[in-house]
């Protein structure tokens, strides 16, 4: 059966199998595969990305977003939901959310043996940047909206 607009089927859309990390950090995330659902319904105000995450990888470095609110739903597997406060498992069905300006790190790591899939929604603010507090990195976007990564000092990498 062939869906019609408002109606999608994910596997129909293309994974983006890259990062906008710098290389040093690239290997901690990739492979995994982000399907822009979002992008693919023409959503402007929302981004939705049906994320997999294989064994052993990470979705992100550990960051927060001043503009950006976050909302992760696990839909298969498990991964381990990483906050300032500690440690905790995320399963099939559970979900966990990061308000704009909340300065408490959050980042999902893989560590089972298959992969685990979730979504991953946002609302898309172009003022948007993030900090991570572990790693010697700042987010913010470009003028043509592309991510821009640089050292905490301002620095390129």
């Amino acid at each position: 059966m062939t869906l019609k607009r408002p109606a999608l089927d994910p596997s129909t859309v293309a994974p983006r199998n890259t990062s906008g990390y710098p290389e040093v950090f690239r290997q901690r995330v990739l492979p995994r595969e982000k399907r822009a659902l979002g992008d693919a319904l023409g959503l402007t105000k929302i981004g939705t990305n049906l994320t997999t995450l294989f064994p052993g990888r990470e979705s992100s470095m550990r960051h927060c977003h001043t503009q950006e609110d976050e909302l992760v739903f696990v839909l298969e597997g498990e991964v381990v939901l990483r906050t300032d406060e500690g440690e905790q498992l995320l399963t099939a069905g559970m979900c966990a959310g990061f308000p704009a300006g909340t300065r408490d790190g959050h980042q999902l790591v893989n560590r089972s043996e298959r992969p685990a899939r979730y979504l991953e929604i946002s609302n898309r603010d172009p003022s948007d940047t993030a900090e991570y507090p572990d790693d010697d990195l700042v987010y913010s976007k470009a003028a043509d909206g592309t991510a821009r990564f640089t050292r905490k000092d301002g620095s390129s990498y």
